[in-house]
């Protein structure tokens, strides 16, 4: 099974982008973790559910950092919901930004990784084929994962339709004019 280049480029540039923010989530885990927030004052962690970084650095490091990774691993696999698992990693990414910044206040690492976990789900929708001027759209019986089905039309293309695209039918009561 080949995925089409397009599609090829952007599931690696989608595994490349999984990979590091697992590695940064389970690097700032440990940072966290060990070196008691990494910097960040424990006062801005008055009035939260959290009283350590404990808490906040396990949180970042399995299910930012896990998802992240379990996303890569399913896409290398090419397993069937891949891009749901990707799609729930990079939404992960997001809401630990947004809370991040409501607890401890702006910093640019923040719109780093902002900006990197929107383009994790733009490449989600563009694999999807929801953004087909990203790259190319899952046509008729073919996935961009799992390769054509036996329900894809067999008949050879006309000039300009991609191939496995099949005319929808015509409608038998609508009259020829």
């Amino acid at each position: 099974m080949s995925l089409p280049l397009s599609s090829k480029t952007f599931s690696g540039g989608l595994i490349a982008l999984l990979i590091f923010n697992a590695l940064s989530a389970f690097g700032g885990a440990v940072l966290a973790i060990a070196f008691g927030g990494a910097g960040v004052p424990l006062e801005h962690l008055a009035g939260t559910w959290f009283s350590s970084v404990l808490g906040l650095g396990l949180i970042l490091g399995i299910v930012v950092g896990g998802t992240h990774a379990a996303a890569a691993f399913a896409l290398v696999r090419q397993r069937p919901r891949a891009l749901l698992v990707a799609a729930v990693a990079g939404f992960a990414m997001l809401i630990w930004i947004f809370t991040e910044v409501a607890i401890i206040g702006y910093s640019w690492l923040q719109s780093l990784y902002f900006g990197l976990s929107t383009l994790e789900l733009i490449l989600v929708l563009a694999l999807l084929g929801i953004a087909p001027a990203i790259v190319s759209p899952v046509i008729a019986g073919h996935s961009a994962l799992e390769g054509p089905t036996s329900s894809g039309s067999h008949e050879t293309p006309r000039p300009g339709e991609p191939e496995g695209y099949s005319a929808p039918a015509a409608d038998p009561g609508a009259a020829a004019t």
